[in-house]
């Protein structure tokens, strides 16, 4: 007996020293991100609006009211069955009915629920006021990634799309980011943040290009459905400056977990020489979709492109993975008719599995095709012209 129990002693501080190195290996793995999730976060986001604010405040009162109901209920249950227990005596009483309990238990409801409903309307009200807003942003879903439009106020006419970070990507399609490193805002970094001004009313139009997708931030206190064919809407004023996240909180598809969002709130001073050089940047985008390129100039973009688009799902080397189709040998990206190639581009293909990029320009689609059908152990030495995407986009 004692060989067995000094056997389990030993068994059992052997697994509490693992528990504890795998427990102190995890705690030094990832840290708290500012603006994002926590480390063992077990309330909600730390608000940084108002609306956030009065929602915490909604919650824990519900909560509070709820659990008093709860314990005097049964609190009173409790005494009245051991009070009036068989055992000491008494006998089970035979009455028809009450008036005096029905009203109670009629009007003790009754003014508990208008208690919860007056806040509660007061904060959902609040929520949907859009009205009077400094900027209006369209956001929308798209499998799987989020486009912004800035369509009144300071920025206007800014117009770009936010991918996960190509990076993050990889680390995802290798296990995880490597051990012994801590990366916080694992898939949560994008490549293009949305911007906006602290102290500001932004108005978030919502909507989508394939599926329902769901705009949430956790710490402005919003969560709008993103609809295809609808146009739906929220609001938020930050009142700190700083990095805050987000992801899509609709189920839709298989790179769901690849779909963050990521605000950056600026003083104002910041958001005016953001605007200016968006405005720099859109401004040296524009390019003639008439202007003839050669194939060593428009290869060079399309590897660009190609990165920061295309890398994350067909790899850097084409290959493709599970299953998302190589490039690299590709009979649609080796086929003469470019048409083939450039349709998919625009249009997609797989029921959304490869998602519509007519988001880009003209040149940079027929970069990116002139790109794949160059690379790799595709030496078709075949140039796709802009001119051919402007020709496709019009039937």
């Amino acid at each position: 007996m004692k060989m067995i129990w000094n056997k389990l002693t030993s068994l059992l501080s052997r697994t509490a020293l693992v528990s504890g190195a795998w427990l102190a290996t995890a705690a030094h793995a990832v840290n708290d991100l500012p603006g994002g999730p926590a480390v063992r976060q077990l309330n909600l986001h730390p608000p940084v609006t108002k609306i956030a604010e009065e929602q915490q405040w909604l919650h824990w009162f519900m909560l509070i009211l709820c659990t008093v109901i709860f314990l005097a209920v049964f609190a009173v249950m409790f005494y009245s069955i051991w009070k009036h227990r068989k055992s000491v005596g008494h006998k089970a009483a035979n009455f028809h009915e009450s008036v005096v309990v029905e009203v109670i238990w009629t009007i003790v409801p009754f003014v508990i629920v208008i208690l919860m409903a007056l806040p509660a309307t007061k904060v959902v009200v609040a929520l949907k006021d859009t009205s009077n807003a400094d900027l209006t942003i369209k956001a929308t879903g798209m499998q799987w990634k989020w486009g912004y439009d800035y369509i009144k106020g300071e920025g206007e006419g800014i117009s770009f799309v936010s991918t996960l970070d190509s990076s993050h990507r990889a680390m995802s399609n290798a296990g995880g980011p490597p051990k012994g490193q801590s990366v916080d805002d694992y898939l949560l970094k994008v490549d293009n943040a949305l911007v906006v001004p602290v102290n500001k009313k932004v108005r978030i139009i919502t909507t989508a290009n394939d599926v329902i997708h769901a705009f949430m931030v956790p710490a402005f206190g919003i969560k709008q459905d993103a609809i295809p064919g609808f146009v739906r809407d929220t609001w938020f004023r930050a009142e700190k400056t700083g990095d805050f996240y987000g992801q899509c909180a609709e189920l839709c598809g298989k790179e769901h977990a690849y779909m963050p969002i990521h605000v950056k709130v600026v003083t104002a001073e910041q958001y005016a020489v953001w605007v200016d050089g968006e405005r720099k940047k859109a401004a040296a985008k524009l390019d003639d979709p008439t202007k003839v390129w050669t194939l060593e100039d428009i290869v060079k973009r399309g590897e660009r492109v190609y990165a920061a688009n295309c890398a994350a799902c067909h790899q850097a080397n084409g290959k493709g993975a599970g299953p998302i189709k190589p490039l690299d040998g590709s009979p649609i990206v080796l086929d003469t008719d470019h048409a083939k190639q450039l349709t998919i581009l625009l249009n997609g293909a797989g029921n959304g599995a490869m998602p519509s990029w007519k988001q880009l320009s003209d040149t940079d689609l027929a970069a990116v095709a002139s790109y794949t059908k160059n690379n790799w152990s595709n030496k078709t030495g075949q140039l796709v012209q802009p001119s051919e995407v402007v020709a496709l986009r019009a039937k």
